[in-house]
């Protein structure tokens, strides 16, 4: 009966999505962040819930709109001696990275959501300078009216020039200076940090070159140097990208992942494991007048009518509710089978997907987010995950390998695996595992060797302290990576687990704790969340279900779920993990 439901909601789905899924252009925009009352302000990411489900409170929000008041903001705050984050228009980072504090500590927030006109290019010299607060896709658009390309680009355009670096945000590639991670193209930046009485209690300090060690520092500052007024950027010479995209068996992915990244300038592997399927990215540089006008209009961020992303999630709470595996991979297959339709969102000369290669200017293929825009008053269509619309909701998991020990990590998991391929496909719902490729990088808090990034999604019940169908095995995959691998996390996504002793994976980062104490000596711009991640000033007790949600790695079974069935076991492949396992038996 239950796969019956499952399989009567995935058809309408399914239905409604290829019927308007091409047409689709816009959709109602993300909410403000920030919301406001008399009583002050509260701080939301993109999904409408923190980590740890608890809300970010603050005393007020300003919303400056030049660097004046910037400047006179870090002032003021400095001043009174209040906490302070900068929050950018769309607020995409999952950690509690961008809340100050969460206690009744006096905290403010500043905005650059306003501060976002000023894109200033320099055709000979080959760079550009923004606002912190412009958005990404304008200063592309901007960049290639004057047939310049902005190289580097994460594949979600929905950022802010001064959160993009502030985090590590990355595209994928090993070639050159790289198409990987934004900040190794950034070759200025004005940071503006606390000051003495007589410097008016805020400076602005105009960053250049890799032997200062601040610029090495705020490349990667995760707002925690001071606000970031102004970012330059190198640029090149306009070009077009050729995608094509390869589905095939995932035999031998982890003997052709290395070989991949050094042959395809953008490439990257999407793999499904539950459907032993490996997408190959073949993507690279042809010249300006070759004929193309294609556009990278990736399904996963194209607006949905609120019906579908309902629908979806109807189906994955019935199957995890009845604890129908089988109801998942019917998901998985069937999207899997239409991504492969319209070549992920892939479109020929601006409209539909009709045939490989898709060729097109840079500036349209190298990231996408067409759900970000639209008027306030279009409510039918939305970006799927929008919390409004109760639509999808989930975990979203980045581990950042060195690239030799990559290979051994792709076999422990195909091993999981092949334990049961079925219990993967809450993954393959998504988009399976994305591998992508970043150079070693300069900055203190950025790579230090040539890396592999692995990106995850997967099922967030409604509630903390609901165990999720095959929780086990995301538990043990999780700390596979940050554990047994020693991966790094992406720093703007995440569960807690993940940071576990990360600062302890950076080797330079006691000289980005140096930089700190020089520029915010009173901790200005440091939060809960970073001081207990990063300096470890604060040492949770281990509450019980905190396994659940990755506030921590069970050891004992009240971490879990007892009374729903779920104890605190050991990994199948990974022994040391310990894992929230489900058993029948204790239920019966």
């Amino acid at each position: 009966m239950a796969n019956n439901r499952t399989r009567r909601i995935l058809c309408n789905t399914i239905l409604v999505a290829v019927i308007w899924g091409s047409t689709l252009i816009h959709a109602m925009p993300p909410q403000d962040p920030i919301q406001c009352t008399q009583s002050g302000c509260t701080l939301y990411n993109s999904y409408g819930v923190w980590g740890d489900r608890k809300d970010c409170h603050v005393t007020t929000a300003i919303y400056p709109t030049t660097e004046d008041e910037l400047r006179s903001a870090v002032a003021n705050a400095n001043k009174n001696k209040l906490k302070v984050k900068v929050v950018s228009k769309f607020s995409h980072t999952i950690p509690r990275l961008a809340c100050p504090t969460s206690h009744n500590q006096t905290a403010i927030l500043i905005s650059t959501e306003r501060y976002n006109t000023s894109i200033d290019i320099d055709v000979g010299k080959l760079s550009v300078t923004a606002d912190a607060g412009v958005g990404l896709r304008n200063l592309i658009d901007a960049v290639e009216k004057e047939g310049l390309s902005l190289v580097a680009a994460p594949y979600w355009e929905g950022v802010s020039v001064g959160g993009v670096i502030s985090t590590g945000a990355h595209g994928s590639s090993w070639w050159g200076k790289g198409g990987g991670a934004v900040h190794d193209h950034v070759i200025g930046i004005r940071l503006i940090v606390s000051g003495t009485e007589p410097e008016g209690y805020a400076k602005v300090l105009n960053l250049k070159g890799t032997s200062d060690p601040v610029f090495n520092a705020a490349k990667v500052s995760l707002g925690m140097l001071g606000v970031i007024s102004k970012v330059t950027f190198r640029l090149e010479r306009g070009f077009k990208r050729s995608i094509t995209f390869n589905f095939t068996n995932d035999g031998g992915i982890e003997e052709e992942i290395m070989e991949h990244g050094k042959k395809y300038e953008f490439g990257d592997i999407q793999w499904y494991p539950s459907k032993h399927t490996a997408v190959y990215r073949y993507d690279d540089r042809v010249p300006l007048n070759t004929s193309g006008d294609g556009v990278n209009d990736f399904v996963g961020f194209q607006s949905n009518f609120a019906i579908i992303a309902k629908s979806v999630r109807a189906s994955e709470k019935a199957a995890e509710n009845t604890r129908n595996t089988n109801g998942k991979c019917i998901l998985a297959s069937s999207f899997l089978a239409y991504k492969k339709l319209i070549a992920n969102g892939l479109k020929n000369n601006n409209l539909l997907f009709t045939g490989y290669p898709v060729i097109g200017h840079q500036s349209k293929m190298q990231t996408s987010g067409s759900c970000l825009y639209s008027p306030e008053s279009n409510k039918a269509t939305s970006c799927a995950w929008d919390p409004r619309i109760k639509g999808l909701f989930f975990y979203e998991s980045t581990a950042i390998f060195p690239s030799t020990n990559f290979s051994d990590f792709i076999r422990d998991v195909k091993r999981l695996r092949d334990i049961n391929p079925e219990n993967f496909c809450g993954a393959d719902i998504y988009n399976g595992f994305l591998f992508r490729y970043i150079k070693k990088s300069e900055a203190y808090l950025g790579q230090s060797e040539d890396s592999i990034v692995v990106d995850f999604n997967y099922y967030r019940a409604d509630d903390g302290l609901t165990p999720r169908l095959n929780q086990d095995v995301w538990e043990e995959v999780e700390q596979m990576a940050f554990i047994k691998y020693g991966a790094k996390p992406h720093w703007a996504k995440n569960r807690n687990l993940a940071f576990v002793d990360v600062r302890k994976k950076y080797s330079n980062f006691g000289k980005f704790v140096e930089v700190k104490k020089r520029v915010d000596p009173l901790n200005l711009f440091s939060g809960d969340w970073s001081d207990e991640i990063l300096f470890g000033k604060v040492v949770n007790v281990k509450e019980d279900g905190c396994a659940l949600e990755g506030e921590c790695i069970c050891s004992e079974d009240r971490h879990c779920s007892p009374e729903n069935g779920y104890f605190c076991r050991s990994g199948l492949v990974y022994n040391e993990a310990q894992v929230c396992r489900f058993s029948s038996s204790s239920l019966s």
